[in-house]
């Protein structure tokens, strides 16, 4: 080797202590940073185990609501089921009564016709005025449930929905009016049961020919 080249330093007692100081002063830095990382992790996992706390009551207060407001529904439900059987059974029973009111007036007109057919007399005009009072009893019968004649006059307009035509015929009455009536008819508050049967008109034959001259 030359005189001239340098030898490498060796390492000093000096050295080794610096060197030795230096890491343990990073050593207690680490563990210092871990320290305080592990009381953010335990201060955070804390928080979340508080809220998982707060949610697990939240959620069993809305259970709990649930439940209620099931049972609520299904007795509403139940309610309203009682209550469309019992206005059932009600209107039921309206109608029934008013069925056998119905038909006990009605046995009440059949017996006074029957008690004028049975009358032992030759007078024809007694039968007659028995008859007579019997249908204008039955007429109030009807009356009494609202129920009207569809009986239009000669010479009314056709109306379709309360007049069936029964055939045309020759008539006083102005053409395309009643002629007569066949068989009246009857409605039920505004509702028509049947129809009035009807002749039609088609005018008198001095009408025709009147009409005939004047087409010449």
């Amino acid at each position: 080797m030359s005189e001239t080249e340098e030898s490498p330093e060796e390492p000093t007692v000096e050295d080794g202590e610096n060197s030795t100081e230096t890491e343990s002063l990073a050593g207690e830095d680490l563990i210092a940073a871990v320290a305080s990382h592990d009381e953010e992790l335990a201060e955070s996992v804390g928080d979340l185990v508080d809220r998982v706390a707060d949610l697990e009551d939240e959620l069993e207060t809305v259970e709990s609501e649930l439940e209620t407001a099931e049972e609520r529904l299904e007795h509403t439900r139940a309610d309203f089921k009682n209550y469309k059987e019992r206005a059932k059974r009600r209107q039921e029973e309206i109608k029934e009564r008013a069925t056998e009111d119905l038909v006990e007036r009605l046995l009440e007109v059949r017996d006074n016709l029957g008690r004028a057919l049975d009358e032992e007399s030759g007078d024809t005009e007694s039968l007659r005025e028995g008859v007579d009072l019997t249908r204008k009893q039955f007429d109030r019968v009807l009356a009494e449930e609202n129920v009207e004649r569809i009986e239009p006059a000669v010479g009314a307009d056709v109306d379709a929905q309360r007049h069936e035509v029964m055939m045309r015929v020759e008539s006083e009455a102005p053409a395309d009016t009643v002629a007569s009536v066949y068989r009246p008819g009857y409605e039920m508050a505004g509702k028509i049961l049947r129809p009035a049967q009807v002749t039609v008109s088609e005018g008198s034959e001095a009408e025709a020919a009147g009409d005939g001259e004047s087409s010449a």
